[in-house]
């Protein structure tokens, strides 16, 4: 597994930032209020979160943004965890089919 794929990994696996990624993904961009006003955090603890996500390559900062700043999904950021899932999902279905036929061969 990549350094990318784990950073995106460790970001996903706090139910915090999987449900700002949800919003995200929803809305296609959002603020730090608007993420304060619909989770049970601080707005401190928003911006760890979105810190987080940003150093795991998960977001950006949307051209544009005034005096709030605006987040997006980055293009793309989930596509090397997907063809790592992908991968992983494969080579599993080759052992069980492996072993599937083993256990069916006849004696």
């Amino acid at each position: 597994m990549t350094d990318e794929v784990g950073r995106v990994f460790a970001a996903l696996a706090d139910p915090t930032r999987r449900q700002m990624v949800q919003a995200l993904l929803r809305d296609r961009t959002t603020t730090v209020p608007v993420l304060t006003a619909s989770l049970p955090i601080t707005r401190q603890a928003v911006a760890k979160h979105l810190s987080t996500l940003d150093s795991a390559g998960l977001i950006e900062r949307a051209p544009g943004s005034g005096r709030e700043v605006t987040y997006r999904l980055r293009s793309g950021a989930l596509g090397p965890a997907v063809a790592w899932i992908r991968d992983a999902e494969s080579a599993w279905e080759e052992r069980l089919a492996r072993l599937k036929d083993a256990v069916e061969r006849p004696l």
